[in-house]
């Protein structure tokens, strides 16, 4: 089973305001569903997520790959 983060969690585990998980969230800008008045993230998402931030070289790469 996927572990599943609140934006309280999420905050804590990658260290920033839970405001601005819950700022980026409505924005879009972090992979997560709202369920009720509540956010909701999977962990394994998120690290990937984090991971295209830190190679988004590799991932256009990837993309172009998928695409053909």
């Amino acid at each position: 089973m996927p572990e599943i983060l609140s934006a309280e969690e999420l905050a804590e585990y990658l260290e920033v305001n839970y405001r601005t998980i819950l700022q980026m969230a409505r924005e879009g800008r972090l992979p997560g569903r709202r369920v009720g008045s509540a956010w909701r993230f999977h962990k394994q998402a998120i690290d990937s997520w984090l991971a295209t931030r830190e190679h988004p070289a590799a991932v256009r790469g990837q993309r172009q790959l998928i695409r053909h």
